[in-house]
C-alpha cells in the first residue's frame, strides 16, 4: 500500500529476533487444512516420496519448516501445498542447481534433510501469551486511531505467528489442547533459524513471480519471500530504488488521498502501532514516496490479493528481510 509514515516508533519497541515473532494470523474463509497430523511423521525424514500442488499432510509441513528455516519463506506454515509453497519449492531448486519444477523429489529431500534440526519443539504456553491484551480491531480507520496498540485478537493468532503457523495447524499438533491457557506444553514448528543474518547487497523485488529477494556478497542469494504487490490501480513502481529507513512498530499516517478507493468522506488518521497495524511489525522505506516494504495484519493473504502499492510480506519475513538492509541498500523493482 502506498503509505506515508511518521518517524517514530513505539517507546516499547521488542528487539528485532522478538519483532520476527509477532503478528496476527487471520485466515482465508473456507481455507484447507492438513488433517490428522502426527509429531513423529513429521519428524520422520525417510519419508521421501514426491511431494506437488494438491498434496497435504505431514510431508508438507516438514518441507515447509525446512524451506522456512534455510530462508526460502513458504509463507504460512500450514500443512497445504499452495502457492507460497510452490514458489518456495521453485526458488530453493534455482538456487541449488535443480530443475525448478515446484514438485519436491529425492534429490531436494537430501538438500533439504542437511539441516539436522528437529522440526518440532514443544513450548509452554506463558501468562503473557495468555494475558494479552486481546480486542478485536475495529473496522473503522477513525476508530482504530483511538487505540493506543493494534495488537492481536486472540491468544491463537499470537502463536500461529510465533511460530510462522496457522493457527488451525497448532490447533491439528495439539488436539484437545487449550492455546489460550498459561502453563500448557504444545507441540509447534521449530522455525528458529540457525544461520546467522548477513548483511544484503542488494534487494530485488519480481512482479511476475511476486517475490522478494535479498541477495548478499557474490551475489549470493540470501532469501526469498512471497510478497503481494500493486495491482492495476496502484502498479508498482518499476525501476532502481534505494531503502531510506527501518523502522520497527511504526506509526501509520492514513490519507484517503493516496488511495484509489477511499470510503466517502474518510479523513486523515494516525493509526498506532502494533502486528494488527496496516503496516505490521515493520516497514522499510523507499526512495519512490510513499512507497516501502511492510508487513501485514493478515499473513493468509500474501500473494492471494494484491496490495494498495506497496510489496507486502508477512511480520516475520519482513522483520527478518529488516535485519539485512540498511539506509543505502540498493533495491530494484522488475517486471
Amino acid at each position: 500500500m502506498r503509505l506515508t509514515y511518521l518517524l517514530a516508533v513505539t517507546a516499547s519497541i521488542l528487539s528485532l529476533a522478538g519483532a520476527g515473532q509477532a503478528g496476527p494470523a487471520k485466515r482465508r474463509a473456507g481455507a484447507p487444512v492438513a488433517r490428522n497430523l502426527a509429531g513423529n511423521e513429521i519428524e520422520d525424514s525417510t519419508k521421501t516420496g514426491a511431494v506437488g500442488p494438491g498434496a497435504t499432510g505431514p510431508r508438507v509441513v516438514r518441507a515447509q519448516i525446512l524451506l522456512d528455516r534455510a530462508r526460502f519463506s513458504p509463507g504460512e506454515i500450514d500443512g497445504v501445498y499452495g502457492d507460497d509453497f510452490g514458489i518456495a519449492i521453485k526458488g530453493y531448486q534455482e538456487s541449488h542447481g535443480l530443475k525448478p519444477t515446484g514438485a519436491i523429489d529425492a534429490e531436494m529431500w537430501r538438500l533439504l534433510d542437511l539441516d539436522p534440526g528437529p522440526l518440532l519443539a514443544t513450548y509452554t504456553i506463558t501468562q503473557a501469551d495468555e494475558k494479552g491484551p486481546f480486542q478485536p480491531a475495529p473496522a473503522d480507520v477513525q476508530e482504530k486511531a483511538k487505540m493506543k496498540w493494534l495488537g492481536f485478537e486472540t491468544p491463537e493468532e499470537g502463536l500461529g505467528e510465533r511460530f510462522h503457523s496457522s493457527p488451525k495447524l497448532l490447533a491439528e499438533l495439539n488436539p484437545g489442547e487449550n492455546l489460550g491457557t498459561a502453563g500448557e506444553r504444545i507441540t509447534v514448528p521449530n522455525v528458529r533459524r540457525t544461520a546467522a543474518v548477513r548483511r544484503a547487497s542488494r534487494v530485488v523485488v519480481s512482479k511476475s513471480k511476486r517475490t522478494v529477494i535479498a541477495y548478499g556478497a557474490g551475489d549470493k542469494e540470501l532469501a526469498q519471500y512471497p510478497a503481494s504487490m500493486g495491482g492495476p490501480h496502484d502498479p508498482l513502481p518499476i525501476g532502481h530504488w534505494t531503502i531510506t529507513s527501518v523502522l520497527h512498530y511504526p506509526w501509520f499516517h492514513y490519507d484517503p488521498e493516496l488511495f484509489w478507493n477511499p470510503k466517502p468522506k474518510q479523513g486523515n488518521a494516525v493509526l498506532p502501532p502494533g502486528p494488527n497495524s496496516p503496516a505490521g511489525a515493520a516497514w522499510i522505506g523507499l526512495s519512490k514516496e510513499h512507497y516501502g516494504i511492510h508487513g501485514t495484519p493478515d499473513p493468509g493473504h500474501i500473494r492471494h490479493g494484491q496490495s494498495a502499492g506497496c510489496i507486502r510480506l508477512t511480520n516475520w519475513d519482513v522483520v527478518d528481510l529488516s535485519h539485512m538492509v540498511r539506509r543505502g541498500t540498493p533495491i530494484v523493482l522488475e517486471e
